[in-house]
């Protein structure tokens, strides 16, 4: 620990965003560039605790040695930082952009102030690597001679690949996309995460020895049954993308639409054309609506606001959550709290008011007369919590329509939208999640693997980059005997969710 006041004699300061309405004239990246000197002083903030809650389970499941890495920031010390931030995470430069930060909910120092800005530093340790020349292709001096194929290119697909390669197997990646990355690619959008930090990564994998099939449909394209013959072990990691629909009347209308269609369309023309093919759903001008929160949601109204949208309003079943963090949301899991996400600010900045409303429970998406939406016609409600805690939803009877030319309907995901590999190839699957056991990531079938969102369901990236981590371990020791790659330590305990492993 460099500074040990470093706590009390520093305020958080997270790395600056640019300003709202600015940002709204473009899809660049919404932060700016952190001055080295604030960086330092927020490495200064980390406390040298007995236990970094940080990097324990209820903090980063991929075990970042963050207050290494923090002090050795405060001390000027950036190689030495991006050393120590590399031997557990093979792609901060994501985690630092589009993590939602685990670890900074687990802080120690948030119990009492606001908690250490861990995801801005690792962000800025990575970001110097690549400016500095550090980060270079690396390739196995020597090959196994084992091949895999890993179906999937989102983060738990390349975080595999990566270790796999390393110790010398020929990794191939599968992606029914026309380009490489999964979500991080097209489920993203380029203001949360470019683009061309993507392609970096991948182009630097690429050099080092992995082989990249875009365009290619697992189960579709190729058969299952050919991946097995061809290759000595098969990771499946095609995500959790079958979107969870809204049972309401007149979803088939025009202008009702799911996120991910938007958000995957809006992604594809901008990097194809720049938005001239006119291949995307367009919400300049028009009274757009959004059903469903979470990251998903506010990436819905963060695009529909660049593209100059008449009205945007966002609205959840849910009550509003607290401004501070409540006997159901005790340290050092989530705060639980409310807070305003970039979109948020962008729609409060353009609008004057969080585009969020709450309580508010979809009952019809009303009919133009010509077989389009017009409105979506709603009930407000009312929560209360009983005497356990436990919410209690009450309806009011009071229904109104609001006006909508386009509807998003993001209420998560269900379970991987890849029937045919999984079919073909013959796994178990239960509620819509391949079965396979944490720690051995192993199916019903010899040789075939799952891990990332298609094992445990939708989740974050940092534990897609784990389990990718923990699933590469379990195919090196299969083909090899036993593995010298490093696997997370997270329990099964927290890492087994969504199905019953």
């Amino acid at each position: 620990m460099g500074k040990p006041t470093g706590f009390m004699d520093f305020q958080r300061h997270a790395t600056p965003k640019r300003d709202p309405i600015t940002r709204l004239s473009d899809f660049y990246e919404i932060y700016g560039s952190p001055l080295e000197g604030d960086l330092k002083r927020q490495g200064a903030r980390c406390m040298d605790c007995g236990t970094p809650f940080c990097q324990s389970e209820t903090g980063c499941p991929i075990d970042n040695l963050i207050p290494e890495w923090n002090d050795l920031v405060y001390q000027g010390r950036w190689r030495e930082a991006y050393e120590r931030l590399i031997k557990t995470n093979n792609f901060p430069e994501f985690t630092g952009r589009i993590c939602p930060a685990p670890c900074e909910e687990a802080c120690v120092l948030g119990i009492i102030e606001p908690a250490v800005t861990i995801k801005s530093i690792e962000c800025a340790i990575i970001d110097r690597a690549f400016d500095e020349g550090w980060v270079k292709p690396q390739p196995p001096g020597k090959r196994t001679g084992k091949k895999i194929a890993i179906v999937g290119s989102g983060p738990a697909g390349l975080a595999a690949a990566d270790q796999l390669n390393k110790v010398g197997h020929q990794v191939t990646v599968f992606e029914r996309d026309d380009r490489i990355g999964g979500l991080l690619m097209y489920g993203v959008p380029n203001m949360k995460l470019d683009k061309r930090i993507v392609d970096r990564r991948v182009n630097l994998l690429r050099d080092e020895g992995i082989i990249f099939r875009p365009g290619v449909n697992v189960g579709v394209d190729v058969t299952g049954e050919d991946l097995r013959q061809r290759f000595d072990a098969v990771l499946l990691a095609c995500g959790a993308l079958m979107a969870r629909e809204r049972e309401v009347p007149g979803r088939e209308l025009r202008g009702v639409h799911l996120a991910m269609e938007y958000l995957h369309g809006v992604t594809k023309s901008l990097l194809d054309s720049q938005f001239a093919d006119g291949q995307f759903i367009d919400a300049k001008d028009k009274d757009v609506i959004v059903i469903g929160g979470g990251d998903t949601g506010a990436d819905c109204i963060g695009t529909a606001l660049r593209q100059r949208c008449h009205s945007v309003l966002n609205i959840t079943r849910r009550e509003r959550e607290p401004e501070q963090r409540d006997d159901f949301h005790p340290w050092p899991g989530p705060r639980g709290t409310y807070y305003l996400d970039y979109s948020h600010e962008e729609g409060k900045a353009r609008d004057g008011r969080d585009p969020r409303e709450y309580g508010i429970l979809p009952l019809a998406f009303v009919d133009n007369g010509q077989g389009a939406v017009k409105a979506v016609r709603i009930e407000r409600l009312e929560w209360s919590r009983d005497a356990a805690g436990r919410w209690q939803r009450k309806q009011t009877g009071i229904v109104e329509e609001l006006p909508a030319d386009l509807v998003f309907l993001s209420a998560g995901f269900t379970g991987h939208d890849s029937p045919g590999v999984v079919d073909q190839l013959g796994v178990k699957c239960q509620r819509g999640t391949v079965t396979a056991s944490y720690g051995a990531f192993t199916t019903n079938i010899p040789g075939v693997f799952a891990a990332g969102d298609m094992r445990r369901g939708a989740s974050l990236i940092v534990w897609a980059i784990a389990e990718g981590r923990g699933a590469a371990h379990a195919i090196d020791a299969y083909l090899m005997g036993r593995s010298a790659l490093p696997k997370p330590q997270m329990s099964a305990a927290l890492a087994i969710v969504g199905q019953g492993a």
